[in-house]
C-alpha cells in the first residue's frame, strides 16, 4: 500500500516516541544526573553532546551551549520528559536513587501507572513511571482511557524494590526503558489540538483533565500531553527542550504523514532519513521511520 492510497487520517498504532534532546548551559550536571538519579547509561560522547539510554537504545541527547538564553517564564516548552521503565522493581529502584541523591518532588498513582516528578539540574521537569497493564486502566463511561490522580503509596513501592534488585542493578534502568511521553506547556489548548491530533495524526485521549489534553497513538494513554496551567504565551526557546522523535512504523505511513502536513500547509525540513516540523509554540518534531512496537 503507498501513502498515496492510504485513507487514514491517524498514525499507525506501533507510532511511539523515539529520542528526546535538551540544550542546557552546563553538560555535565545534567549528565551526571540522568546517568546517576534517572539510571541511564552514556552511550555516546561528542564534542558538544552526550547521548544516554539503555544497552543498545539511545534515549536523551543532552546539548551544551552556553550562549543560548535562559527560557524565559511565560515561554512555552517543556513541562516534563516521562521516561517508562518496565517493572515496578525498576520503579522502586528509581526511588531509592531520587530519595539518596536527588529531591523527589512528587509522587502519584495515575491508575493507569504510577509515576515520581523531580526537575533536573537545568530545570528541566523529569517524570519516572511505569505502566499498568492495559486491561486495569480506568476507562470512562464511553471507554475512553481515564487518568486518576491519588498520592503514591511510596512505601509499598519501596517494598517491591526490596522483593529484588532491578534488572540491570541498582543504578541502571533496565532495557525495555524507553521515553515514554513528553508533556509540553502550550499557549492554545486548541492549536495543540489542530497540530498534533488533525495534521500529525494522533488520537486525542484523556480529555477530562482541566486546563490540558493528551495525544497518543494506539489506544496508549498519552504519547504526548499538553497544558496551558502556567498561562504560558511566548513561543518556546532557549535553553530546554531542543526536540522530540517520532517513531513511524508501517510500509507508506511516514510519506502519509508527510502529506497530510503538506497539504495543511506546514512547514517541514528534511532531516536524514526523516523530516522536521515545528508545532505552533516552537516545539521541533522530528519523524523517522521506526519498527512496530508495543507501547
Amino acid at each position: 500500500m503507498t501513502a498515496s492510497s492510504d485513507p487514514s487520517p491517524t498514525l499507525p498504532d506501533g507510532t511511539r516516541l523515539g529520542r528526546a534532546a535538551l540544550v542546557v548551559a552546563d553538560r555535565t550536571a545534567t549528565v551526571d544526573f540522568y546517568r546517576d538519579t534517572v539510571g541511564l547509561r552514556v552511550v555516546e560522547r561528542a564534542d558538544r553532546t552526550t547521548t544516554l539510554g539503555t544497552e543498545g537504545t539511545a534515549l536523551l541527547v543532552v546539548g551544551e551551549d552556553s550562549t543560548v538564553a535562559s527560557r524565559d517564564e511565560r515561554a512555552a516548552g517543556l513541562y516534563h520528559t516521562a521516561f517508562r521503565v518496565p517493572s515496578r522493581a525498576a520503579l522502586a529502584a528509581a526511588l531509592e536513587r531520587l530519595r539518596d541523591g536527588w529531591t523527589l518532588e512528587g509522587a502519584s498513582d495515575h491508575g493507569i501507572s504510577e509515576a515520581l516528578y523531580c526537575t533536573d539540574p537545568a530545570g528541566n521537569g523529569v517524570e519516572i513511571y511505569r505502566d499498568r497493564p492495559r486491561a486495569a486502566w480506568p476507562r470512562a463511561d464511553d471507554g475512553t482511557i481515564r487518568a486518576d490522580g491519588a498520592p503514591l503509596d511510596l512505601d509499598a513501592l519501596a517494598a517491591a524494590g526490596d522483593a529484588g534488585p532491578a534488572p540491570a542493578g541498582p543504578q541502571l534502568v533496565p532495557d525495555g526503558t524507553t521515553i515514554g511521553h513528553v508533556h509540553l506547556e502550550v499557549s492554545s489548548l486548541e492549536a495543540a489540538r489542530s497540530f498534533y491530533a488533525d495534521r500529525l495524526g494522533f488520537d486525542v485521549t484523556m480529555t477530562g483533565v482541566p486546563g490540558a489534553l493528551f495525544f497518543a497513538a494506539g489506544d496508549y494513554h498519552h504519547h504526548v500531553g499538553t497544558n496551558t496551567w502556567n498561562r504560558r504565551s511566548e513561543p518556546a526557546g532557549g535553553r530546554g527542550l531542543a526536540w522530540f522523535e517520532l517513531l513511524v512504523p508501517g510500509e507508506g505511513a511516514l510519506e502519509a504523514v508527510r502529506e497530510r502536513l503538506l497539504e495543511a500547509d506546514v512547514s517541514i525540513t528534511d532531516r536524514g532519513d526523516g523530516f522536521e516540523v515545528v508545532d505552533p509554540d516552537g516545539a521541533a518534531v522530528r519523524l523517522r521511520p521506526g519498527t512496530d512496537s508495543s507501547h
